[in-house]
C-alpha cells in the first residue's frame, strides 16, 4: 500500500504532464518489440504483449529504479524458443514462474549488491555493443520477403519511402529538442509521421503488418503441467537461465539509469520486482521478460524521472490491445524505426573512442571484446559474464606483480623482510623468489605491515617458507599481521598444519610449530 501511495512521489517535484507523455510514447514503442519477441520464441503476440503489460505495470510500482521499463525482451525469447517448441506454451508458463521465485530469492538474500563487480570497460562494452544490436536489428525493416522466400533489401519508391520517413523521424527527435523540451520529441515524430502516412495513404509496412495487437485482459491461468519431479527436471535449467539473464540485463540497465539521471537506484528492490513480475506474468499468460534498455533509455530522454511514466506505459498498452488495435495498428513501422535507431545513436558511448590510447590497453581490449560478443552471439549476459571474468584475471595478474619487499638486517643481526602488496593465489611464486633461506642469519623478521593475507594459496606459502627456515635450524618471526589475517590462519590451523611460531615480542599472529 505504501507503494501506491508513493507513486507520485510527493517528495520529488514529478511533472505529469511530461510523465503522461512519456508513458505514452514508450507504450507505443513497446508494441512492435513485444511482439516480435513473442513470434520468435513461437508464441502469439498476445504473450508478448501481456507479458509487456504485467512486467511494465509490476516493476514500476515496486521497482527499484523509477523510470526504468521492463517487459517481454529478446534475451527471454532465445531461451524459450526450444522449451516452447520441443514442451508447449504451458511448460514456457511455468518456466516463467519458477524463473520469477528464484529472482525473489535473489533480491530477499540482498545479492543485487554482486552487480558492482562489472568493472567499467566491461559497462562500455556492454552498453556499446547492445546500441549495435539495437541499430541492427531495425534493418530488417528496410527488407521485404520474395518470391524466392527470402529477405531481399527493398528497392524503388518502397525505399525511398521508407528511408524518408525515418528520416524525417530522425529529424523531429533532433530537432524539436532545440525548439521545446515540453513535449517528447519521439512522440511528436511518431503522429506526425503517422499522420503523414495515414493522410496521404503511403504504401508502408505498418504495426499491423506485423500481427493483430486485438485482444482482452489478460486472464488468471495456472499452468497445464504434471505436477511432477519430471517436469521440475525440465523446466529448472529454463528458468534458471532466464533468471539469470533477466537479472544481469535488469541491474545493468538499472546502473545505466543511475548514471544517466545522477540518482541511484537499488539493486535488491529491482530484483524483487523482477520476480514478482515474472511470477504473475507465468500466471497470466506472457513470456516472461526483464528490463529493456532501449525503451528505458526512451522514458528518460523524454523527461520522465518517477514511476508514473512507466505505469501510464503498461496502462496505455493495455487499453490499445483492448480498445485500440485498430488505430495503433496502423502506426508506420518507420517512425519506430526512426525512434530506435535515435535510441542506439543515444545509447553508444562515443566518448570510449577517446579513451583509446590514454586508458590501459587490456581496459580496451576488455571493453572491445564484451561488445564484439555482445553483437556476435545477441547475448549480452554471457558477453558480461566473459568480461567479468577477463576483467578479474587480469586485476590478479596485476595485483601479482606488485608485491615485493625491502631488506634489511637490524643491529642485533635479525633480518628484517618488510612485504608490500598482497599475498594470494598469483603472487605466491613473486614472494618465495623475496627470500634467501640459505644465506639469511638465524632469526627472520617477515612485516606485514604493509601487506595482507587474502586466500589459502597465501597461507600454504607461509607454512612452507617456515618449513624451509626450520629445516634450515633457523626462526623465522611474522609481524604486524592484521586482525583477519591471523583469524585466517587461526582458522586454516584447524585443517592444515600452520607451521608458524608465535613471536611475543612482536605480538604476532600463530601459534605453533
Amino acid at each position: 500500500m505504501k507503494a501506491v501511495f508513493n507513486l507520485f512521489n510527493f517528495k520529488q517535484k514529478v511533472d505529469y504532464k511530461t510523465e503522461i507523455l512519456s508513458g505514452l510514447t514508450v507504450a507505443l514503442a513497446l508494441i512492435p518489440e513485444a511482439v516480435a519477441f513473442s513470434i520468435i520464441a513461437g508464441l502469439s503476440p498476445l504473450t508478448g504483449l501481456y507479458a509487456a503489460f504485467t512486467m511494465g505495470l509490476i516493476t514500476s510500482i515496486f521497482g527499484g529504479r523509477p523510470g526504468m521499463i521492463s517487459g517481454a525482451t529478446g534475451a527471454v525469447a532465445v531461451v524459450i524458443v526450444s522449451l516452447a517448441k520441443t514442451q508447449g506454451v504451458e511448460y514456457v508458463f511455468a518456466t516463467v514462474t519458477l524463473a520469477g521465485l528464484i529472482q525473489m530469492l535473489f533480491g530477499f538474500f540482498k545479492l543485487g549488491k554482486f552487480i558492482r563487480l562489472v568493472p567499467q570497460p566491461v559497462m562500455y562494452g556492454f552498453v556499446n555493443g547492445l546500441a549495435v544490436i539495437i541499430f541492427m536489428s531495425q534493418l530488417v525493416q528496410f527488407k521485404a520477403l520474395g518470391a524466392d522466400g527470402l529477405m531481399h533489401w527493398l528497392s524503388g519508391t518502397p525505399m525511398y519511402i521508407m528511408l524518408g520517413l525515418v528520416l524525417l523521424t530522425i529529424f523531429i527527435i533532433w530537432g524539436l529538442p532545440k525548439i521545446t523540451k515540453k513535449i517528447p520529441s519521439a512522440l511528436v515524430a511518431i503522429l506526425i509521421v503517422s499522420a503523414i502516412v495515414i493522410g496521404f495513404n503511403l504504401p508502408t509496412r505498418t504495426v499491423g503488418d506485423l500481427a493483430s495487437i486485438k485482444g482482452g485482459f489478460p486472464s488468471f491461468h495456472i499452468p497445464s503441467i504434471p505436477f511432477q519431479w519430471n517436469t521440475l527436471e525440465i523446466i529448472f535449467p529454463y528458468a534458471l537461465i532466464i533468471a539469470g539473464v533477466g537479472l544481469i540485463e535488469s541491474l545493468l540497465t538499472l546502473n545505466l539509469i543511475d548514471e544517466i539521471t545522477q540518482t541511484r537506484g537499488s539493486g535488491n528492490k529491482e530484483a524483487v520486482a523482477q520476480g514478482t513480475a515474472n511470477f504473475v506474468t507465468g500466471l497470466f499468460s506472457g513470456m516472461g521478460g526483464c528490463a529493456m534498455i532501449g525503451q528505458s533509455l526512451i522514458n528518460i530522454s523524454s523527461g520522465a524521472r518517477a514511476r508514473l511514466s512507466g505505469i501510464v506505459a503498461a496502462m496505455m498498452l493495455l487499453v490499445f490491445i483492448m480498445f485500440g488495435s485498430s488505430l495503433i495498428e496502423k502506426v508506420p513501422m518507420a517512425a519506430l524505426t526512426g525512434v530506435m535507431i535515435m535510441v542506439a545513436i543515444g545509447t553508444f558511448e562515443w566518448a570510449s573512442f577517446r579513451m583509446i590510447g590514454k586508458m590501459p590497453l587490456h581496459d580496451i581490449i576488455v571493453g572491445i571484446l564484451v561488445a564484439v560478443i555482445t553483437v556476435m552471439f545477441d547475448n549480452l549476459a554471457l558477453a558480461v559474464l566473459i568480461g567479468v571474468i577477463i576483467s578479474a584475471l587480469v586485476f590478479a595478474w596485476e595485483s601479482a606483480k606488485r608485491i615485493r619487499a625491502r631488506k634489511y638486517v637490524d643491529e642485533h643481526g635479525v633480518k628484517h623482510y618488510e612485504i608490500f602488496g598482497p599475498l594470494f593465489f598469483g603472487s605466491i611464486g613473486a614472494f618465495n623468489d623475496k627470500f634467501e633461506v640459505n644465506n639469511d642469519p638465524k632469526e627472520v623478521v617477515i612485516d606485514f605491515s604493509e601487506s595482507k593475507v587474502v586466500d589459502m594459496s597465501g597461507i600454504e606459502a607461509l607454512n612452507k617458507l617456515t618449513d624451509r627456515y626450520k629445516n634450515a635450524g633457523k626462526t623465522l618471526h611474522l609481524r604486524h599481521l592484521s586482525a583477519d589475517c591471523r583469524q585466517l590462519l587461526h582458522n586454516a590451523n584447524e585443517i592444515i598444519e600452520v607451521n608458524i611460531i608465535e613471536d611475543p615480542t612482536y605480538k604476532v599472529a600463530v601459534d605453533k610449530i
